[in-house]
């Protein structure tokens, strides 16, 4: 499903026009990106968290070359699912 399939659907489910289906998607999309950004958490009950993880530094391998190159430490959002998530899917 990509993201005009999920405007569809929910404009459908919310019995709403896709424009504010579309607006909605976006705000919630940008609230956890603002909310990430500053180092929070976004916990959706029934669904899961976004947080925020450091990865540390470390030493890859250039794949062309197979010389040695540091990579940086990085933050990078994650997703973990909640219960009712997961007992959907299985």
């Amino acid at each position: 499903m990509n993201k005009s399939e999920l405007i569809e659907h929910i404009a459908k489910q919310a019995d709403i026009s896709k424009a504010a289906a579309g607006r909605a998607l976006d705000a919630l999309i940008g609230g956890v990106r603002t909310t990430l950004k500053k180092g929070g958490t976004v916990s959706l009950v029934g669904f899961g968290t976004f947080a925020v993880s450091t990865r540390a530094a470390r030493t890859g391998r250039n794949p062309r070359t197979g010389d040695a190159i540091k990579i940086k430490k990085a933050k990078v959002p994650k997703f973990r699912p909640g219960k009712a998530l997961k007992d959907a899917v299985n």
